[in-house]
This record gives C-alpha cells, sequence and structure tokens, in this order.
C-alpha cells in the first residue's frame, strides 16, 4: 500500500496573499501544497478554506498571523481531520472579535513569534496558545511579525512531512 503524504496548506496573512515571500518559499520547496488566495472578510476567507479543503483530512496547516487565526480556528471546529498545525505569529488575540467560539485543540501546535513583533506581542498570543493548545510547542524568535530573519530556518521538511 502506497502512503499517501498528508495534505498541506499555507494560509497566508490579512494584508498578504498567495504571491507573497512565505507562499513563494513554500511553492518553491513543496510544490504539492494548498496555497490559495484569501481575499475579503473572515467569513469569505474561513468559506474559501472550507472549499479548498472539502474532502481531505489528515491536514498539516500552516498559517501566518491572520492565517493562524484561520487555521486556528478550522481546526476548532474539525479537529478531527487535522494532524497539526504551524502557527508563525498567529493572530490568535483577534479571536475574541470574531463569531466562533473557542474551544480547546488537541492536535500537535508548533508556534513560531518572533520576540520583536511590533504587531502581535508574543506574550499574550503565549498565554492565549497556553490555554486552548492541549500539545504546544511555542518558540520564541530574535525576530520581528513577518519573521524576516528567522522564517527559512524553522525545521519545515520535518514539520510538514
Amino acid at each position: 500500500m502506497e502512503h499517501k503524504p498528508s495534505p498541506r496548506i499555507f494560509i497566508h496573512g490579512l494584508d498578504s496573499s498567495n504571491q507573497g515571500t512565505k507562499a513563494r518559499f513554500f511553492r518553491e520547496r513543496f510544490p504539492d501544497m494548498i496555497i490559495p488566495n484569501f481575499p475579503g472578510s473572515l467569513e469569505e476567507r474561513m468559506e474559501k478554506l472550507q472549499t479548498e479543503l472539502e474532502g481531505k483530512s489528515d491536514i498539516i496547516l500552516v498559517g501566518s498571523s491572520f492565517g493562524g487565526l484561520m487555521a486556528t480556528l478550522f481546526a476548532m471546529e474539525q479537529e478531527d481531520r487535522v494532524k497539526r498545525m504551524v502557527l508563525l505569529a498567529p493572530a490568535l488575540l483577534m479571536m475574541d472579535q470574531t463569531p466562533y467560539e473557542p474551544r480547546p485543540v488537541s492536535v500537535p501546535v508548533w508556534i513560531y513569534h518572533g520576540t520583536d513583533d511590533e504587531l502581535l506581542p508574543a506574550d499574550e498570543t503565549g498565554r492565549w496558545a497556553e490555554r486552548w493548545f492541549k500539545e504546544l510547542k511555542f518558540q520564541l524568535v530574535k525576530d520581528d511579525h513577518m519573521l524576516h530573519k528567522t522564517f527559512q530556518e524553522i525545521p519545515w521538511h520535518e514539520l510538514l512531512s
């Protein structure tokens, strides 16, 4: 029996697109990764995410900033379909501004967050994450919100296999 790799999706941030630096990085190194564009409101973006992942399970979600919030919302609603999440400076503190009801998530979650993040304070993200993620690895890195210096050093092949 042939092993089918887990579907992997990259969810970009609020003011980014599927043409940004991170999306290009993943497209070059992981050609089978799903890298859609998410325009519009949170509701429109979540609808598109649902459509992209329809019929898929054992999913690896990679979310950057607002995309990290989206990945979290997806996992909270459909945890049984998610294998793991890798969140890059996720906008978790926006959770209370969404119509979604937060609930604990048991899938493994890796968070990479810059200590010099000027947009989302790492300590607040950490507090939120510890509350809702049962299996959390929180990595503080000396970097900004975009993780310009450390993004490529993340062990992607390990996390996405």
